[in-house]
């Protein structure tokens, strides 16, 4: 686990001042573990890298392919930018009108080509009504959407900002430190329907992770 933190650190460009035994034990790395040396070259290169864990396998290899296949898409919005997202616009969505949105303004590097500096809180500040057919809110509650009147304003907006049966996604940790405020509670999230995924038949997919990823399943 470790090792994958520090690759983790190293791709978002966050990684702390080497010292002389962590710069000999990056470059070992690079010389004798392949699979690191490739994601990091792909990584400079711009080339897809993914995030090697259950919840983002299913992500990207069942949940993604079915959205993109939706007959008449037109339109993602994508929440929440990181090393690990830069390349699902081109990857699953290139011909969708695909944006992304995310508070701190360093997340642009791995932004979508369509971006917004901004919270879900103001989403109706830079969307209109009706104006997304997909949307992912991918580990951003329990990340941020942490507060009560964040969440109602948040999923509110969502809702509004979807298309008529237009798909939502909300992804979260079903762990107590990722909860902090009990979904069941969210009287905003009542305004959609839940859906029954058909790839994994299930409203609610939550992986086989130590923190519980959950994937829940909505549509307008």
């Amino acid at each position: 686990m470790a090792t994958k933190a520090r690759e983790a650190e190293i791709l978002r460009g966050n990684a702390r001042l080497p010292t002389a035994a962590s710069t000999k034990g990056s470059l070992k790395r690079l010389l004798t573990e392949p699979d690191f040396t490739v994601r990091v070259l792909r990584y400079v290169l711009h080339l897809p890298v993914r995030m090697e864990t259950e919840d983002r396998r299913i992500l990207e290899d069942m949940i993604f392919p079915y959205y993109a296949a939706l007959p008449g898409l037109r339109s993602v919005l994508f929440v929440g930018c990181d090393w690990y997202t830069r390349h699902y616009e081109r990857t699953y969505f290139r011909g969708a009108d695909y944006w992304t949105i995310d508070l701190a303004p360093r997340a642009r590097r791995f932004a979508g080509r369509r971006h917004v500096v901004g919270s879900l809180e103001r989403l109706d500040e830079f969307f209109p009504e009706r104006r997304f057919d997909v949307i992912v809110c991918n580990g951003v509650y329990g990340f941020g959407l942490d507060e009560r009147q964040q969440c109602e304003r948040a999923f509110e907006l969502c809702h509004s900002r979807l298309a008529d049966g237009g798909h939502f996604l909300l992804g979260w940790d079903d762990i107590p430190a990722r909860t902090p405020v009990p979904l069941s509670e969210i009287a905003s999230l009542r305004l959609f329907r839940t859906f029954p995924f058909p790839p994994l038949g299930v409203c609610r997919y939550v992986t086989d992770t130590p923190y519980r990823h959950t994937y829940d399943f909505y549509r307008k």
